[in-house]
């Protein structure tokens, strides 16, 4: 519970613009009520400040956070996601459960400063130096809790270390025994979770890691519990001609013919991912997740973004490895990308011509639709869920209301965000 608050920015964002005069009713339960001019006294007043819905961060790994300034020089030639994914197995495999609490709450609290109010928290370190029991699975809740940041854990079924392969060396500490291994622990861990502010969603990690048998059986139990479901999906070409080669089709197609998709599905990457597959999965609801700076630090390529958008489709954001903590940055390249991919610009436009007003989107509502949580907007019943921007900072000079997000987007980064509020709970940060 929290103390009931009327907030009162010099701008708010209503989903349309940035407007003055716009009051937000939190309740006690830190539950946006009323919002609109209200004519109360506010009990914050934030006075030289923009307010927005807080970003929501739908996909991470929070202990790759150890892997930041490591793995940037390639004295024997070119690497590539597979020489990265040894780095990153040996930090695996050198993790205790002090290491792994520091790392997480480090990257916790780096994305709350950046105003990101909720993460999707990809888990799949679940076991110690014992290669079972599930010991981390907890220190990711303890660090989130301690940071106050809002969390889905996104608990990962890890079953082989590649198609029909047995999981070998630091794989063994992401290992499920079976789907039943699995269920229990999902059970055991839901009356831990701090009811307010954490809950569960299920995943299978990649075809390379879950069987497809196992994958069905996994959504099915997953849609009866009403629980989100999240999965690598073609991130590497790689990934797809092993799939063609065991199951004669790319893991996408795979995935529309075996499964109901629905919005609770979101699929991470598809950085080269068929245009009729794509196609299909949007038409049934389903949701894409980019990480552009992950997916540029490690060479994926670049998701067909704009074909994506023009079939309706819905793409949140993540930050993945962590490498860089900045939800700006994501949005920027997001558009940056694609304008190098198609020399052309304002590529992620809505119907208006408007590109940051889409990426916001993005970064908040759809995520929040990723992840199965009431945020993403400033609106009655939402979560009280916000980012707080310092009108006054340098990189805003001259910017308006009507070009305050493009400033931000393109012009501004994390130093402009300067307190995040979690269900009505501020934390200031600058």
């Amino acid at each position: 519970m929290t103390t009931p608050q009327i907030i009162e920015a010099d701008l708010t964002w209503t989903g349309d613009g940035f407007a003055a005069g716009v009051q937000v009713e939190v309740d006690a339960g830190g539950h946006i009520g009323r919002v609109g001019v209200l004519g109360q006294t506010p009990t914050e007043r934030l006075a030289g400040k923009a307010l927005l819905p807080g970003f929501v961060n739908a996909h991470s790994h929070a202990f790759q956070r150890g892997l930041r300034g490591h793995g940037e020089t390639f004295p024997a030639g070119a690497g590539s996601f597979w020489t990265w994914r040894e780095a990153m197995y040996g930090l695996v495999d050198s993790m205790d459960a002090s290491h792994l609490a520091t790392l997480t709450r480090n990257a916790f609290a780096e994305m709350r400063s950046c105003g990101i109010t909720t993460v999707g928290e990809f888990h799949y370190l679940h076991h110690d130096a014992s290669e079972g029991g599930f010991a981390f699975d907890e220190v990711i809740l303890a660090a989130a809790e301690a940071v106050g940041i809002r969390i889905a854990l996104l608990q990962a079924c890890y079953r082989t270390g590649d198609i029909d392969a047995p999981l070998a060396g630091p794989q063994r500490r992401f290992g499920v025994a079976d789907l039943d291994a699995y269920w229990t622990q999902i059970d055991r861990l839901t009356p831990r979770l701090e009811p307010t502010r954490q809950s569960l969603g299920v995943v299978a990690h990649s075809i390379r890691a879950v069987g497809l048998e196992e994958i069905v059986t996994l959504h099915e139990e997953a849609m009866r519990r009403g629980m989100v479901f999240h999965m690598h999906v073609e991130e590497q070409p790689r990934e797809i001609e092993a799939c063609v080669h065991r199951y004669h089709v790319p893991p996408m197609t795979l995935l529309n013919e075996h499964l109901v998709i629905s919005p609770r599905f979101t699929a991470v990457h598809c950085t080269h991912t068929a245009a009729d597959d794509m196609e299909r999965f949007l038409a049934a609801g389903g949701n894409v997740c980019l990480c552009p700076l992950t997916e540029a630090n490690l060479g994926d390529g670049l998701a067909a973004v704009a074909a994506i958008r023009r079939q309706g489709g819905r793409i949140c954001v993540g930050s993945d490895s962590n490498l860089r903590l900045s939800m700006l940055e994501e949005l920027r390249w997001l558009e940056y990308g694609q304008r190098l991919r198609g020399m052309e610009r304002g590529v992620v436009r809505d119907e208006q011509g408007r590109v940051t007003r889409a990426l916001l989107e993005m970064a908040t509502r759809h995520g929040a639709r990723a992840l199965g949580v009431r945020a993403g907007a400033i609106e009655p019943e939402k979560l009280a869920d916000f980012c707080l921007v310092d009108l006054e900072h340098p990189s805003l000079a001259g910017a308006t209301a009507e070009t305050l997000l493009d400033t931000l987007v393109f012009g501004a980064g994390n130093e402009t965000i300067v307190a995040t509020c979690v269900g009505g709970v501020w934390a200031w940060h600058r």
